[in-house]
């Protein structure tokens, strides 16, 4: 099964929903004129961390995953009925580099399988761009995933929307801007797909609602065979299929994930 590209990078910002229009974010609004989008991807109900990164991640709603804040923060993912998006690339290529950086640590704990070879590192936002731009520009790696938390934080603490929010996503597209420069810098960028999406949004101080709001993210990608400005309609849990695809390596039957029409010119 051949793919398009060799690497392919996803970068989720926890709470951005799809606010980012309402601010200064140069780095996103590049990926939407240089690639397809959509402001309205529908995440996973309810909207909270766990069952949206689970659906993400793993390809599946989260009445099938099962996950939680709570489950995911003590026990390991361990379910081979459903496997992550690691899991499958690591099984289709046994010596592929594979990444996850994540603010919030129980999404390498308690998603990303234990045993699946993935290089996992976590720490505060600016840290996490660090390493991770450090990572692709050394290693070029078949797949890495990105975790921002800082946005999500506050969200809670200041509201969703507010000044205060919409500054700290602003900082945030920074850091997507900068890990997109890691991947020019590295000379991969023209077999690399390059994504940018949210797990949820959130109402006042709080989500896990299905306001508007809570439930739309903003998904934007990039590549080769992605034509500039294309619209596309598609879920959080869709997120497997176009990496896979992308990659040319299989996804798991047991998915509900599917690739959004359109994307792909090819």
């Amino acid at each position: 099964m051949a793919g398009e590209y060799k690497h392919v990078v996803l970068v989720g910002i926890d709470g951005a929903g799809n606010f980012y229009r309402k601010t200064d974010a140069p780095a996103i609004r590049r990926l939407f004129a240089e690639g397809a989008g959509t402001d309205y991807c529908l995440t996973s109900i309810p909207t909270i961390s766990a069952e949206c990164w689970g659906s993400m991640l793993i390809g599946v709603y989260p009445e099938t995953h099962g996950l939680t804040n709570d489950i995911v923060s003590r026990l390991p993912y361990t379910d081979a009925e459903h496997p992550t998006v690691f899991r499958m690339i690591r099984d289709a290529r046994p010596d592929a580099e594979i990444g996850a950086f994540s603010n919030w640590s129980p999404i390498l704990s308690g998603i990303v399988e234990r045993d699946a070879g993935v290089h996992l590192d976590t720490g505060e936002d600016p840290g996490i761009t660090r390493r991770v731009c450090e990572y692709i520009r050394e290693k070029k790696p078949t797949f890495v995933f990105v975790q921002f938390d800082s946005i999500d934080g506050a969200g809670h603490t200041f509201g969703y929307g507010s000044e205060k929010y919409l500054k700290e996503l602003t900082v945030a597209d920074g850091y997507v801007g900068a890990i997109r420069s890691a991947v020019e810098e590295a000379g991969i960028a023209d077999d690399t797909l390059f994504i940018a999406t949210a797990d949820h949004g959130g109402f006042g101080q709080n989500h896990g609602g299905v306001t508007d709001e809570e439930k739309y993210v903003f998904f934007a990608a990039v590549g080769k065979t992605v034509a500039p400005g294309t619209r596309i309609d598609l879920e959080v849990k869709d997120i497997p299929a176009v990496v896979t695809r992308a990659l040319g390596v299989p996804g798991s039957p047991s998915w509900d994930s599917k690739l959004p029409d359109g994307l792909f010119t090819k």
